[in-house]
């Protein structure tokens, strides 16, 4: 899998906040990452912090009230500023502490779950913005490394199948069961990981966008907990 830090004609890479939240996509470019190296153990964050079921938000009290090294000090610190940079922007960052997602039942003709490559899409315009500090990150994948999956002949039929209404209702179907904002990656493909600590800015499907959205999907943990940073 490739590294966060090599970019194709989709991404570009900035030096700061300002010119992450700044700067706007436009030709092929659709993701962009603001690349750092942080200091801190941030993997000691995600051990205090008591985690109860599959998924939980994490509040900056909880985060002062942890007893911490000198190295998990300095981590506390960090994520408290990434949250006020957010914050300052207009933002409404979340941080989340993540044993897994829900899944898609098996029986799904495929799931539309995170862990599927997949598009945000909003009624108004916004980006995504994330950032992994403990464990699996995110992964990204060129728009030309997939086929929408409703444009699959076979799972196309099974849509159908599925649907039994009228043609001219068929679209909206598969917007309002969000069927069509997942894709299939090409046998060809390479996906992207998003690293760590680097924090990105993803396009979104959204009226007036002048770029495509941005195929993205959650890792598998694998076990390990993460802590995550989106909004």
């Amino acid at each position: 899998m490739k590294e966060a830090t090599l970019t194709t004609n989709q991404i570009q890479c900035v030096l700061n906040f300002q010119d992450l939240v700044s700067t706007p996509f436009h030709a092929e470019m659709n993701a962009m990452c603001w690349t750092r190296k942080l200091a801190g153990d941030f993997s000691e964050l995600a051990n205090k912090l008591a985690q109860k079921g599959t998924i939980r938000a994490i509040d900056e009290d909880e985060l002062f009230g942890l007893q911490l090294s000198e190295q998990g000090m300095l981590a506390r610190e960090i994520l408290l500023n990434d949250l006020k940079l957010f914050e300052d922007y207009g933002a409404s960052p979340i941080l989340n502490l993540i044993n897994c997602y829900e899944r898609d039942h098996p029986s799904a003709i495929f799931p539309t779950d995170v862990y599927s490559f997949h598009v945000d899409r909003s009624p108004v315009p916004i980006d995504t913005f994330l950032c992994t500090y403990v464990g699996q990150s995110s992964e990204l994948l060129p728009n030309s490394q997939a086929i929408q999956k409703v444009l699959v002949p076979e799972i196309r039929d099974e849509l159908k199948k599925k649907y039994r209404g009228s043609d001219e209702g068929f679209d909206s179907f598969l917007s309002e069961h969000f069927f069509d904002l997942h894709y299939q990656a090409k046998p060809e493909a390479q996906p992207i990981s998003l690293g760590l600590g680097h924090i990105w800015k993803l396009a979104v499907d959204h009226p007036g966008s002048q770029v495509l959205p941005c195929l993205h999907r959650a890792p598998e943990e694998h076990g390990q907990t993460r802590l995550l940073l989106i909004c």
